[in-house]
């Protein structure tokens, strides 16, 4: 099927664009610059008010993981494999000096998600989901790192999975994951934003996708049609495990159907066969970690093999931009959004028969 290109003023982004990324093995790491500096644009009066939920810009760090709301488990909304110190204001953690390699870090967006989960949590819902069993951590306590936070949807609808980036150096969920999570709800689908660990990604996002799968009741989603998002690194993951032979290698388990779409944001991904989801990618022009035409190469392949994709690059853009709000890309996830549902199947059944060995 013929791609879809949101190409305005490609032409003349061209002549500026950074040099393409080297690709990476599949399970590789995304390319990263050597120098990053906190290229979030300055916040206005209106972003630093006081916002009128519980937590504020000025709430600290360590005031919101010490919150009850959150349990045992609210470190697991900051990046627990960089330095954040628990003094931070939730002002001075929303910048790229935090979240290496991302920009337009909204202070705002965060303060919004922490206090929707706070009201979540505090309504009686639970929130956050440990993927792994008490025995499974036991043995091995890194996995207590791992889970799933909830942005509940519509009940009985199919579900998402969203996948922060961070070089597989660190988990940015609060800038690349939550953010897409809770406007999926807001659309009426249930979205699960994965923290996992950084050297373990497939394995993890595997196991939450056969936790959501065998607990789909409990959680109120279906176990079809879903779909699986991700930035940069994370984009990896989802790409990786919306591939049906690898769900299947990865899972073991063969009554798992695959993704509905994958949505990809700015990476280099170039792997692409036969057994692909039907993907939807977005970029920046002037991205110097992931290039729209490593992206774009790919996306043409999918099409020669009948696969649906669309594909936008948004000129001027760098890496790490997330929900563009405020930049040439604002409104992106309305159109990926769009493109899951137009993927959706009908039956209890998606994808493409996975390759596996008897």
């Amino acid at each position: 099927m013929k791609s879809e290109y949101m190409l305005a003023t490609l032409l003349i982004a061209c002549s500026v664009l950074c040099g393409a990324c080297s690709h990476d093995s599949d399970f590789g790491k995304e390319s990263e610059p050597i120098l990053t500096t906190n290229s979030s644009p300055a916040r206005g009066e209106n972003e630093m008010k006081q916002s009128d939920g519980y937590f504020t810009a000025d709430t600290t760090v360590g005031e919101v993981i010490a919150d009850p709301a959150f349990g045992d488990f609210g470190h697991l909304l900051f990046p627990v494999d960089r330095n954040v110190p628990a003094s931070m204001t939730l002002a001075q953690v929303s910048t790229s000096n935090v979240y290496v390699w991302y920009s337009y870090i909204s202070v705002d967006n965060t303060v919004e998600i922490l206090n929707y989960l706070r009201n979540e949590a505090m309504s009686g819902k639970q929130i956050f989901y440990p993927i792994y069993s008490e025995s499974e951590i036991a043995a091995d306590p890194s996995k207590a790192d791992s889970g799933l936070f909830l942005f509940r949807g519509t009940e009985r609808k199919p579900f998402a999975i969203t996948n922060a980036g961070g070089g597989f150096m660190y988990v940015g969920a609060m800038h690349d994951s939550f953010p897409h999570s809770l406007e999926i709800s807001k659309a009426g689908y249930s979205a699960f934003a994965l923290i996992y660990r950084p050297y373990d990604p497939y394995n993890d996002l595997a196991r939450a996708i056969t936790y959501i799968h065998d607990n789909a009741a409990e959680l109120g989603v279906k176990t079809d049609n879903y779909s699986l998002w991700g930035g940069s690194a994370g984009a990896r993951m989802a790409a990786t495990l919306g591939n049906s032979s690898y769900l299947y290698q990865l899972t073991g388990r063969r009554d798992i159907p695959q993704a509905a779409a994958v949505i990809m944001q700015y990476t280099g991904y170039s792997t692409a066969s036969q057994y692909e989801a039907p993907t939807y990618a977005c970029v920046g022009s002037n991205d110097g970690i992931a290039s729209w035409r490593t992206m774009l190469t790919r996306l043409q392949r999918l099409s020669e093999m009948g696969i649906p994709n669309e594909f936008h690059v948004y000129d001027g853009l760098g890496h790490g931009f997330g929900l563009g709000h405020g930049t040439v890309a604002e409104g992106w996830i309305n159109d990926a959004l769009k493109f899951w549902q137009k993927n959706m199947k009908s039956g209890n059944s998606t994808g493409f028969t996975p390759v596996h060995a008897d």
